[in-house]
């Protein structure tokens, strides 16, 4: 959905006007602490988690090349924050030293397109060529979609983490980096999926988010109506789903767990689902860790999330439910160069029913995967080995 400058401006708040002033104050302090710390690599993911490809990076450098000087950026209330801490240094997300430390890096390497003390004070600054710094993007899954936002003009990042060929030519020839810029490394987490132990009765319901339902701007009215989440597509397409007497009759015949876990974006919005069936299981942030749900389940019910390509990756069985298509095509992302019918690592479904029959089917068959389907494994992960975070490190060193 592509936002006017005043519809972008409505995601302004005032704490972003307070970075501009912790900005100018960290400069000459930045300055003199460059004197010192010539080789500082700050590294991050999402300010409250430790739990990406930042954080594997992170705990990798720690492990194998304790002489790098790595900082590692997260709340200090995050739950997450004494698991980084045990590895190395760690600063306060979006404090006056993170901005020091963000101004003085060498190498700033992030997960998140907004992995740094504001997203709104750097985009400005860093897009505009204000300030100059080294940034690499570690990527938070594979790309599948066109995602203009990650167009060069508009991050002007040094380097591009891809995982596989089809995306790296993809993001090479679309997203205008300059040559060199892209590079296929692998995507850090995919090194901590060669150990899967799988519960043979769990399932994972893991739908993504909605950016026009997760931060409304006027530009999301021309979608739906998200003044009630409950009115929303979203809304009725899961609770449906998760209210069908059919789907409780499956899991209470063949005795199965099910984990509902939305994108993070969308887990405020838990509150308003009404789930009666003990077999579900309701996973709320930051109880439960994503790739452990991922490494733990047999079998995965998403819709367009990227972590249908862990998934995929560890060769397990999965379905796509999008009863949303258009929608989601015209107010998030619009396609790229896979396409889930012909590229996908399993069957596409556009109705309950549908849903429903293919879920069992898989059950029946003990959720052993399709020979279809293993054959666009091997053709698609073209990289399928535990040395991503090495040639991660490795070209960031080389920079």
């Amino acid at each position: 959905m592509e936002e006017t400058f005043f519809q972008k401006l409505q995601r302004v708040k005032i704490k972003d006007i307070g970075h501009v002033f912790l900005f100018l104050a960290a400069l000459p302090a930045a300055l003199i602490y460059r004197l010192f710390r010539k080789d500082l690599w700050l590294i991050c993911d999402n300010e409250n988690e430790a739990r990406d490809n930042g954080f594997y990076l992170f705990r990798y450098i720690r492990q194998n090349y304790p002489e790098q000087d790595a900082v590692y950026a997260i709340r200090k209330t995050s739950p997450d924050s004494s698991k980084a801490e045990k590895l190395g240094k760690t600063v306060n997300y979006g404090s006056f030293m993170h901005w020091i430390l963000y101004l003085t890096a060498n190498k700033n390497i992030s997960s998140q397109k907004g992995g740094k003390p504001n997203a709104a004070v750097c985009y400005f600054l860093e897009v505009n060529k204000i300030l100059k710094n080294t940034r690499i993007f570690l990527q938070h899954g594979i790309i599948k979609d066109d995602m203009p936002w990650l167009y060069y003009e508009n991050t002007m990042m040094r380097m591009f983490v891809c995982s596989t060929e089809r995306e790296w030519k993809y993001v090479s020839e679309k997203y205008g980096y300059p040559d060199g810029y892209v590079k296929k490394l692998g995507i850090c987490r995919l090194d901590g999926l060669h150990d899967a132990i799988t519960e043979e009765n769990q399932i994972l319901l893991m739908p993504t988010w909605r950016s026009w339902i997760a931060t409304p701007t006027s530009a999301s009215y021309e979608i739906e109506d998200v003044s009630d989440f409950k009115t929303t597509e979203y809304f009725k397409g899961w609770s449906e789903f998760l209210g069908s007497t059919v789907l409780h009759e499956i899991l209470e015949k063949y005795d199965l767990k099910m984990v509902f876990y939305p994108h993070r974006d969308m887990q405020p919005f838990l509150k308003y689902f009404e789930i009666n069936d003990s077999r579900i299981i309701v996973a709320k942030w930051p109880e439960f860790d994503v790739q452990q749900l991922l490494k733990t389940s047999a079998y995965l019910i998403t819709d367009y999330s990227s972590i249908a390509m862990d998934f995929a990756y560890m060769k397990k069985r999965l379905m796509y439910y999008q009863f949303d298509y258009d929608d989601f095509r015209k107010g998030q992302y619009p396609e790229g160069y896979f396409s889930y019918e012909n590229d996908g690592f399993g069957p596409v479904c556009r109705n309950l029913n549908d849903a429903l029959a293919e879920l069992e089917a898989a059950v029946v068959e003990k959720f052993e995967n399709k020979e279809k389907y293993l054959k666009r494994h091997d053709e698609f992960f073209d990289l399928y080995d535990k040395n991503n975070c090495e040639r991660n490190y490795r070209a960031i060193k080389g920079l």
